[in-house]
């Protein structure tokens, strides 16, 4: 005995949900099913509990993916614009922060409610704790086992994810299933995550843990990012470094500007002028951090002595080296703290316009098991919403 739907959506995060919502309101009988006890697990953590949902700014530049162009089609079907009224509809109150990010004034679990109720039709089901297997292709779509019950359905939806965050369930399911059906999956690496630093250099900052500077830091690609910097007992963090992260491969180096903020140079200049016997300590005080002042003194990247004692081109030299400070990575924290997967499914396998799979009649992938990663900023729960709802309109 086996029971049929007309779409089943395998996992119930942001892009899950929003599927099945939409599929629900074309009247498909619909089933939502997961191995977790319950739906939205991601998106109750995110933002600190607040969940940073989108950004006012959205564009492709947004997000890696090996075809750059594959995420435009989603995204103009689908806007931040109208998930923002999505929850203006709901009442929910909501907060811009820096660099148009969007975030829940209340809790992240008024976005969890309000998909569970536009999921609110009696023809889409939900089902928590099953393990899946045995998923076959058949004639008219598709067969599977979820726990003991067998289970038909038209079209197949996998939504389950990548492999950031595990403690919140995430596994390789998905691109399983992917190979399975002979699509090929680019390699997957932690994207969003905070560097580790090599055994000296962990020593030498770890004093300096919880200390935030803004910095602006570039990969050796050229992509830079200008956001705040922070000191861990690790290694680095900070959204600038969870951002440029994304950019980095293991080996390569990283360049920081400390003080992207002020003209170096010109600061110790007329600082000289002013005051020639302030120490360089006391005067690079005055912008960064006294503590990390010394320990970069420490670590002999230029030496403390009263101003007067510096010629041009030294002052410039130093400016030079706040400016371009080089940092190589030990590695990242990998995928425990995470905050998203970069690779994935490979996008040439699928339609832009519909997430379906181009060679499987039926079988659709949506959210971030695709090789599609936004920045940080609310843009990897934009993608979740655009590729929900698209696939949602042809299921």
């Amino acid at each position: 005995m086996s029971t049929h739907y007309d779409v089943v959506i395998i996992g119930a995060g942001a892009a899950g949900l929003m599927c099945a919502a939409e599929a629900g309101k074309r009247g498909r009988t619909t089933l939502v099913i997961d191995h977790a006890k319950k739906p939205g697990r991601k998106i109750l953590i995110s933002g600190g509990g607040r969940c940073n949902f989108t950004n006012y700014d959205v564009s492709a530049n947004n997000y890696l993916c090996q075809n750059p162009h594959f995420v435009k089609s989603a995204l103009s079907q689908y806007t931040n614009w109208d998930f923002i009224s999505l929850m203006s509809k709901y009442g929910i109150e909501f907060e811009e922060r820096e660099h148009g990010q969007l975030f829940c004034v209340d809790s992240a679990k008024q976005i969890v409610d309000m998909l569970l109720k536009e999921c609110d039709y009696p023809n889409v089901s939900q089902r928590y704790r099953c393990d899946i297997h045995d998923i076959e292709k058949t004639d008219t779509g598709f067969r599977f086992k979820a726990n003991n019950d067998e289970i038909t359905c038209q079209s197949l939806v996998i939504a389950t994810g990548g492999l950031s965050m595990p403690k919140l369930g995430a596994t390789p399911f998905g691109y399983k299933v992917a190979e399975q059906f002979g699509l090929s999956v680019v390699n997957t690496t932690a994207g969003l995550v905070p560097f580790t630093l090599h055994k000296e250099d962990k020593e030498d900052f770890a004093e300096l843990s919880g200390i935030a500077i803004p910095a602006e830091i570039t990969a050796q690609d050229g992509t830079v990012f200008k956001e705040a910097l922070l000191f861990t007992h690790r290694g680095l963090s900070g959204p600038s470094v969870l951002q440029i992260s994304s950019y980095w491969q293991a080996g390569q180096t990283v360049t920081i500007n400390l003080i992207p903020q002020v003209d170096v140079f010109e600061l110790l200049t007329q600082s000289r002028e002013k005051h020639p016997n302030q120490s360089l300590k006391n005067t690079l005080a005055k912008v960064l951090p006294k503590r990390l002042v010394e320990v970069l003194i420490e670590r002999k990247m230029f030496a403390d002595k009263p101003l007067k004692q510096f010629n041009q081109n030294q002052l410039q030299a130093i400016d030079q080296q706040l400016q371009n400070w080089q940092v190589l990575p030990n590695g990242t924290e990998g995928y425990r703290t995470a905050e998203v997967t970069l690779g994935g499914v490979d996008t040439k396998h699928l339609s832009s316009k519909t997430m379906q799979c181009n060679s499987v009649q039926g079988l659709y992938f949506i959210g971030e098991v695709m090789d599609v990663s936004g920045w940080l900023g609310g843009y990897n729960f934009q993608w979740a919403w655009a590729s929900g709802f698209v696939a949602g309109q042809w299921v």
